[in-house]
């Protein structure tokens, strides 16, 4: 691409800010804490334990990748399409609110349901259901930041937005180990804790509704449009995409701790709940305090690749950790050093994508498109370990992935740095905005 295509960059500063920042942070911590719940903690501990109950103790491994895999496509088919509808929402309650009320209502109902569940493909559809419904949630949230996060502050919000990483785990598992393993009471006091997070973070948040006259269309037709950023117009967001969607295939193996241990360790259900809730622990832990070390920094010191690079180096190795750990005492150690490049990735990458972000009046739609990257992994890891997990076991597994995590390093370099987004550097591509 020569310099004559390049159009100068616009400053992807907020449309709007009608929440002070206080107020907004405060909001969005809530929101995220809400997710963190309702998706993160069945992730780790509920839905091995559902599925070892409904397969009545037999192993749970590929069963969890089948309902993972499913329910991580049901949310990329419409993360982009949630997007495109709040972006063009014009209910004075907002466009970014309506969305995130909806969201942690409906899929609250879902997240109960799988409690019910007394067949594999029960809770195939209603994992699938909650992935869909608390995808509303989800884009209006990081829609939110994009919108009102003034960029020099960006870094530092994102560092700060991984604290419900901590608090949704803690809380949620810290919750449902107060229940009998296995309950459906677990699914259901989750349910009641995530949806009352939820609600309460759309009164804290301020928002506007889409202008009548400039809100992009929606039908069929800039519906289909809205899967489709052309990478060869908005080369620098389609590098920084290809880097998150690589790097999450490698992240995507903490889904796997529980089945994990239980297979390695034969554990019971009692000792699985306990013994996740401490790699939880150490786990959020480490990567709150990386993430918000990591995203002060980057702001301070205006870079933002050589974080990526550095937590892309430590996620490998931890995982390389966890999949040859010689004994239960070392997987802890590795989960403590995979922590710490997972909290710098999320905190530091995800200021860099919106940074990229081709349009900022498209916000919602585009970052639809972005969460691709991080759910398409949540979709084709699972799958993938269905077929790699009984040919070669979780060094296999775990192996292929922290290869895909360096290949998505070798990418980075093409992604443009803070002050580069107009002409590019050395190896990197220029920004295009509109």
């Amino acid at each position: 691409m020569t310099t004559s295509q390049v159009s100068p960059p616009v400053p992807v500063e907020p449309p709007v800010a009608p929440s002070s920042l206080g107020r907004l942070v405060f909001g969005l911590i809530i929101s995220k804490t809400s997710l963190n719940l309702s998706l993160v903690v069945p992730l780790q501990l509920l839905l091995t334990l559902k599925l070892t109950s409904v397969l009545d103790g037999a192993s749970a491994a590929a069963s969890f990748g089948l309902v993972t895999g499913i329910g991580a496509l049901v949310a990329l088919v419409f993360n982009p399409i949630v997007g495109r509808i709040s972006d063009a929402t014009t209910i004075r309650f907002g466009r970014r609110r309506t969305w995130l009320l909806f969201g942690a209502t409906t899929g609250g109902f879902a997240l109960a349901g799988v409690g019910m569940a007394t067949e594999v493909w029960h809770v195939v559809v209603l994992w699938s259901l909650v992935q869909w419904l608390f995808n509303f949630q989800q884009i209006a949230t990081d829609a939110l930041f994009a919108d009102q996060v003034e960029v020099r502050r960006q870094g530092r919000v994102a560092g700060v937005l991984g604290l419900p990483g901590l608090l949704g785990p803690l809380i949620g598992l810290s919750l449902v180990s107060t229940v009998q393993a296995g309950s459906a009471g677990q699914w259901y006091l989750l349910t009641a804790v995530a949806v009352s997070a939820g609600v309460t973070s759309v009164f804290l948040v301020r928002d506007v509704p889409a202008d009548r006259v400039s809100r992009p269309p929606v039908d069929v037709r800039s519906m289909l449009r809205t899967f489709w950023i052309d990478p060869r117009r908005h080369p620098a967001f389609a590098w920084a995409w290809l880097v998150r969607f690589l790097n999450c295939c490698a992240i995507a193996t903490v889904a796997f701790t529980g089945v994990y241990m239980t297979d390695r360790f034969a554990l019971d259900p009692d000792q699985v709940s306990s013994t996740i809730l401490k790699a939880v622990l150490l786990s959020v832990t480490v990567q709150t305090l990386s993430g918000l070390c990591s995203g002060y920094f980057s702001d301070k010191l205006r870079r933002q690749k050589p974080f990526v690079a550095v937590a892309g180096l430590f996620a490998a190795t931890g995982t390389m950790g966890v999949a040859f750990a010689p004994s239960y005492e070392f997987v802890f150690l590795a989960i403590g050093v995979q922590a710490i490049g997972f909290g710098t990735f999320i905190a530091v990458d995800f200021a860099l994508c919106v940074r990229l972000l081709p349009n900022p009046a498209d916000a919602g739609k585009d970052l639809g498109v972005l969460d691709l990257a991080t759910s398409l992994p949540q979709s084709i890891v699972p799958l993938l370990g269905v077929v790699l997990l009984p040919l070669g076991g979780f060094p296999l597994f775990y192996g292929t992935l922290v290869v895909v995590g360096f290949i998505g390093m070798a990418a980075l370099l093409r992604v443009p740095e803070i002050g580069d987004e107009e002409h590019g550097g050395r190896w990197s591509v220029p920004v295009v905005r509109g």
